[in-house]
This record gives C-alpha cells, structure tokens and sequence, in this order.
C-alpha cells in the first residue's frame, strides 16, 4: 500500500450496534488519493472487536487494527491509536458515528494542502439523539476562521467533523493524555501552537451520537467537564512550546475557575467552590472572583 495521504482514526469499545455503519461510512469516501483506517479497539467484549477483524480481512491493505490486550482507558487508547496513523493528515470517526458525505476527506485535505498556513478544517453535522430525533448543530455562532486564541476558551469542534494536521504529539503531553477521557481538544491545541489557523467548512458531512456513552456521564455533571479542562489547561502551560501563548492560556485558566465555581455552587458542593475562591482571593483576580463567588451562591441557596 502506498503512503496514505489521511489516516482516519477511530477509537472502539463494546459498539458492535453502531461500528458498522461508521466503518461502512469511511469505506465509502471517494478521493484520488490514498488513505487508511485505524481502528484501536480496547478489548471490546460484546463482537465489536470481531467485527473489526472480519473488515480487516477484507481490506488488509485498507484497515490497520490496533488490539489492546486490556481495557487501557480512552486516554491510553488514544494516544496509541493516533501514535499508528502514517497519514499526513488525521480525520477522526469513533466507532458510534458516521460520516454521510462521501466527499467529506477529499474536501478538507484540498482545502488544506491549498492553504498551509491552516491546521485545522472541520465542517458542520447532524446531532442524533437516543431518541432516533436528528437535527442539525447550530452553527451560527462558530467563527468561519479562528485560531488558538478562539479555541483555548471551549472546544467548538466536533471530532467526527475534524481533519488536522498530523504533527506528533510530545511525550510530555502523552504522559498526561492516557489519563483523560477525550484526547481531541488538547490535539487541537498542539497543532495550533504555531499560530495555524481553524477553517470551518459548512457542510453537514456526517452525524454525531448525541448523550451516548462517556460524553453522556460527563455531561450530568458540569463541574466534571470543567474540573476535566482545567486541569488540561494546566498540563499544556507548562509545556516548553507553548511558551508564546501564556496570555491567553491565563486568561482562559481564570474562566475555568469561575465557571468551577459557578458549577460547584450549582451542585451544592460548596467546600470546593470556596476553595476555587480562595485561590482567587489571593491572586490579581479578586475582584472577579468575588463577583462571581457571591452571586453563584446566592442563586443556589435561593434556588435550594
């Protein structure tokens, strides 16, 4: 097999219900050049993984399988995965969505082999909720051209919508990236850092899995979300190359901390949010923080 151009990348475990359609969806692409899928399967014990081997079989010099011999966790799984992708560009579909648009990866690898000065391009999908009810992402509020400065502050990129820039990841980052459970946004973030920009492609090319899985868990709790940022924010400011984007890793560092505190209040966990206070109180942020601390409690005692 010749060199892929894109190596799509997809995470798999215990999804034999969805897997097929997503691999059927990626098979499907139509491009004039080459590219492959590979597919990290932590050991799957519901025949997801004998799904994956039956298309490897039918396709060896398409699909590469990456076979935990245990379950490693998203984080680890990931980063192994994407570790495999020989590609010059990574696409990624985990194992429970799927992409509709058979042109998905031959629009958004011309658009970046056009314009180098870009990293990123994703384009705009279709939410399907356990409800089989599929709409699709309000877009009106994603900025056409962004950068890392706009992406610091939320990951607004859908992952089933993304191609980047496939620019390895440090190992100072994957120690701490096997103990997360999404990898895509600190991605993002490293192949942003030499001020690349973010191209967004209106099309709705594939459709993403709403509530399902892990994103559903985390989402009842919106402190974990946060607590989960913060601490990534964390991590990447202390890496050597990021050096140049302290301000607005700072400023985006005190966001996470209002919103803690913000969601702790919300959640009656008031020792935490006084916590996340204190080490307010002490910085250059007081006045913020107050402001923010005072109302949030308010609202949840009044609410209580």
């Amino acid at each position: 097999m010749s060199i892929p151009l894109v190596s799509v990348f997809m995470l798999a475990y215990n999804q034999k219900d969805y897997i097929n359609q997503s691999i059927e969806s990626i098979l499907s692409q139509r491009t004039d050049f080459p590219f492959e899928l590979v597919i990290g399967d932590d050991k799957s014990t519901d025949g997801t993984r004998e799904i994956c081997e039956n298309y490897q079989r039918k396709y060896p010099d398409k699909i590469t399988l990456v076979l935990n011999d245990k379950n490693l966790g998203i984080g680890s799984n990931y980063v192994k995965t994407l570790d495999r992708c020989k590609g010059k560009y990574v696409a990624i579909c985990d194992a429970d969505d799927y992409w509709i648009d058979s042109y998905k990866i031959q629009k958004q690898a011309n658009f970046l082999e056009k314009n180098q000065n870009f990293g990123i391009c994703f384009t705009n999908n279709y939410n399907l909720f356990p409800s089989t009810k599929k709409y699709p992402r309000n877009a009106k509020k994603i900025p056409e051209i962004s950068d890392f400065q706009e992406l610091v502050y939320s990951n607004y990129i859908a992952s089933v919508t993304v191609m980047f820039r496939n620019d390895p990841l440090p190992g100072s980052m994957k120690s701490w990236m096997c103990e997360l459970p999404y990898c895509d946004w600190p991605t993002y973030l490293w192949v942003l850092r030499n001020n690349r920009k973010v191209y967004f492609m209106p099309d709705i090319t594939a459709v993403y899995r709403k509530d399902f899985g892990t994103s559903a868990v985390l989402r009842n709790q919106k402190s974990k979300i946060g607590e989960i940022n913060f601490q990534i924010l964390k991590n990447i400011y202390s890496i050597t190359e990021f050096e140049d984007k302290v301000h607005d890793l700072e400023k985006s560092l005190l966001k996470y901390k209002i919103g803690l505190i913000s969601s702790y209040n919300k959640e009656k966990k008031y020792f935490k949010s006084f916590k996340m206070f204190a080490k307010l109180m002490i910085s250059k942020n007081f006045k913020v923080g107050t402001k923010f601390y005072l109302y949030s409690l308010k609202v949840s005692i009044f609410e209580s």
